[in-house]
């Protein structure tokens, strides 16, 4: 009798750096938070990374005065600084849903599973979309519209009007889930961790909503700093890492 389940691939704890990888996050500064220290670290050892954001960040503010059309202009401008700051090399792509309004239909499905195919990472990381608890919905439909869009393009089948002008199908070797509920897998990010402070304060949009005001106020900054360092160093000490991030690892 055939196995159906022969192609599956178990789980290896192992990964090595990969030669190309792409974050999907929800907004500007989600691939920052649960993954911008890993993201450096690959990137100094060459691997290109690409970004790709999913709404437009038109809700990121607590201001009311500041004009949403203002707010999708500047932190479009600033997930592109933040990329650079991480040494991105890839692309940063902005698909500018509207923010708050996510869903996780066929159709985003099938927008993910193309850029997928086009830029054929070895590891996709976003959002974990089974953590309990996770009140933002933005960041459950990302998540999971990330996680179906991986099957999707690895097998010819899923949106195959996609397959023309040389692009191909493509199977990633490894999902990154951050925020997971049942981490699994550790990223040292000791040597890269100013660097996804530097990152993070690209955002400067939301220094009031995340912040603490650390974007223009040097004590703010260092609560933030020593905040964030506290997070790190706790989700390393499992791994005996000094500072950390962890995922869930999948193999696709």
């Amino acid at each position: 009798m055939t196995n159906l389940y022969a192609d599956v691939r178990r789980d290896d704890p192992t990964l090595p750096t990969p030669s190309r990888a792409l974050t999907i996050g929800a907004h500007p500064d989600d691939a920052e938070f649960g993954a911008g220290g890993t993201l450096a670290r690959w990137a100094r050892q060459g691997c290109e990374v690409s970004m790709l954001v999913v709404t437009d960040g038109s809700k990121g503010t607590w201001d009311p005065d500041l004009d949403p059309a203002a707010l999708v202009r500047r932190r479009r401008i600033e997930q592109h600084e933040a990329a650079r700051t991480l040494g991105a090399t890839g692309e940063v792509v902005m698909l500018d849903h509207i923010d708050g309004e996510l869903e996780n239909t066929l159709a985003l499905r099938e927008e993910l599973c193309g850029w997928i195919r086009r830029l054929r990472p070895d590891v996709v990381l976003t959002h974990d979309p089974w953590r309990r608890y996770m009140l933002h919905p933005d960041h459950r439909a990302a998540g999971m519209a990330a996680v179906d869009a991986v099957v999707a393009a690895r097998d010819h089948l899923f949106f195959p009007h996609q397959l023309t002008d040389g692009i191909r199908k493509h199977r990633p070797d490894a999902l990154l889930l951050w925020s997971a509920d049942e981490p699994d897998h550790w990223e040292d990010i000791t040597d890269t961790f100013d660097t996804k402070i530097e990152a993070l304060l690209c955002h400067s949009t939301q220094g009031q909503t995340t912040m603490g005001d650390a974007h223009d106020d040097p004590d703010a900054r260092e609560a933030f700093v020593r905040r964030i360092r506290e997070w790190a160093a706790r989700t390393g000490d499992p791994a005996g890492l000094a500072l950390a991030e962890s995922f869930k690892l999948v193999r696709p």
